[in-house]
């Protein structure tokens, strides 16, 4: 997915990187029947089933969403994801002959919930894209009334989250590093990719932890309301988020032993 209009380079980053995702959703899943290709369409959508999802091979759509041109799908994208759904009326037309993979939706996530690897990265997917249209929206916003939303940018040493402030956002690292530190003690690493922030929002405390940024990073910013109304649409996508909270819980659990028993000779004296 591409939005009209010019891009930040972090943008086009991101968007490399979701274009690769579709593809990887749907290995090992035989399509319904043989590409389509059509010649060209004012409303590509109205001429199928609302009971399928479909991969572009090839060619280019555009989006209008109520008439109004936002972005546009190419080769790898998944077309058919905003069916069934009340939302906004979407209408994909294309001046060009495009091809188009058909894949059974039902099937479709059947085969996604299955596998947890594919859970995070349609969870990537998702969040990826929502981010992309938010961060178009701010930049189109006058300064004093952007919202905090998109994407943000961190010099190293600088505090993405500080222990004890309200959680009102989830992030994701989209590039670089970063380590969290409780009450001044490191406690472990924030990798590229990895979604932090998330245990404060889901129990509705108080940030646990301070993240800080150990080089420049690029972090994607998603509203708690927005991240919690995904998962719970998505909820084999929000157990596998929580397994990888409890492990991350277990590794803190096991470096705060470790700091005991460090202090612990030194108090005996």
């Amino acid at each position: 997915m591409y939005l009209l209009g010019e891009q930040p380079a972090y943008a086009d980053q991101l968007i490399n990187r979701l274009q690769s995702i579709p593809a990887q959703l749907l290995q090992g899943l035989s399509p319904e029947g043989p590409a389509l290709t059509f010649a060209g369409s004012d409303d590509l959508c109205a001429q199928q089933p609302p009971n399928q999802l479909y991969l572009i091979e090839n060619g280019l759509l555009h989006a209008l969403v109520d008439e109004r041109p936002l972005f546009y799908l190419q080769e790898g994208d998944l077309l058919g994801l905003r069916q069934g759904i009340d939302m906004p009326s979407c209408r994909y037309s294309s001046d060009e002959p495009v091809t188009l993979l058909p894949y059974a939706r039902s099937k479709v996530f059947q085969h996604i919930y299955a596998d947890e690897t594919r859970q995070e990265l349609f969870l990537q997917y998702l969040i990826g894209q929502t981010a992309l249209l938010s961060d178009a929206l701010a930049r189109l916003k006058q300064p004093e009334i952007r919202p905090a939303t998109g994407f943000q940018h961190f010099a190293a040493g600088e505090e993405l989250i500080h222990q004890g402030d309200e959680a009102d956002h989830v992030f994701i690292i989209i590039e670089g590093h970063a380590e969290a530190y409780v009450d001044g003690h490191k406690v472990g690493d924030v990798q590229k990719d990895e979604i932090f922030g998330a245990m404060a929002v889901f129990t509705r405390e108080k940030r646990s932890a301070t993240v800080i940024a150990s080089e420049p990073c690029t972090v994607m910013v998603i509203p708690k309301e927005q991240f919690l109304s995904l998962m719970q649409s998505n909820p084999r996508i929000a157990h596998s988020l929580i397994e990888s909270m409890a492990r991350r819980i277990d590794l803190l659990n096991r470096e705060v032993t470790q700091l005991r028993l460090k202090q612990e000779p030194a108090e005996s004296f």
